[in-house]
């Protein structure tokens, strides 16, 4: 059961380098698309770890910058429906 209400879109005013978010996209769809991030965070993070990767702690550090986007600007679209 979800927690957020059905007209809860993202903002589309976030932006990292070289991607900005798309306004409109449904709460679900981006919930989906965080888990993904944080699930790819997760296994390059503990390879960094395990293995001295540096590639593998770059490219989680640049992934958490993206999921931590993503997250503000979904807070940005609930923000704008609470108005």
């Amino acid at each position: 059961m979800s927690t957020y209400p059905q007209s809860a879109v993202t903002a589309g005013l976030e932006s990292f380098d070289l991607f900005s978010l798309k306004p409109n996209v449904p709460f679900d769809h981006a919930f989906s698309q965080l888990s993904v991030l944080i699930g790819c965070i997760r296994h390059l993070t503990t390879e960094a770890e395990m293995e001295n990767d540096r590639m593998a702690g770059s490219a989680a550090r640049i992934l958490s910058e993206m999921a931590k986007a993503l997250i503000d600007d979904m807070e940005l679209g609930l923000n704008k429906i609470r108005q």
